[in-house]
């Protein structure tokens, strides 16, 4: 039980220092009909700011600071929307590792380091992509 407790263990952290690290960058992109539309003007707004990009564009937005929200408007289609709520710093979901023996006299091992398995579950993501209707 020990082994198992040991590669488990192993594993866990191999999988977390393994995440990619958040650049603070968010690529935006507008689409209609599932196609490529370029030249939306958005707004991206974070409780740190609030920044202007035409798509497809990149806005460097740093760390997460509660909801992503993205607005855009191009000639000829609806306003369109996008909002990733924020999680949170802190709220990542963490996992424990418990082992305990069989029936009777038992062996129990409990590992409860409070692992993150997410990484980004606080980052905003890489990409919003933002669909948009003709008028």
């Amino acid at each position: 039980m020990l082994r198992v407790s040991i590669i488990l263990t192993t594993l866990l952290l191999t999988a977390c220092t393994s995440l990619p690290p958040y650049s603070g960058k968010v690529t935006i992109l507008s689409t209609t009909k599932s196609q490529p539309l370029e030249g939306a003007m958005c707004v991206v707004e974070t409780g740190a700011g609030r920044w202007t990009v035409q798509t497809p564009g990149t806005v460097t937005v740093g760390q997460p600071a509660g909801d992503l929200r993205v607005v855009c408007d191009k000639e000829g289609y609806r306003t369109s929307e996008v909002i990733h709520r924020g999680q949170g710093r802190g709220s990542a979901t963490r996992m424990g590792v418990g082992i305990a023996g069989g029936s009777g006299g038992g062996v129990g091992i409990s590992l409860g380091m409070g692992i993150p398995v997410s990484g980004w579950r606080d980052d905003y993501p890489e990409q919003v992509l933002v669909d948009m209707t003709p008028l």
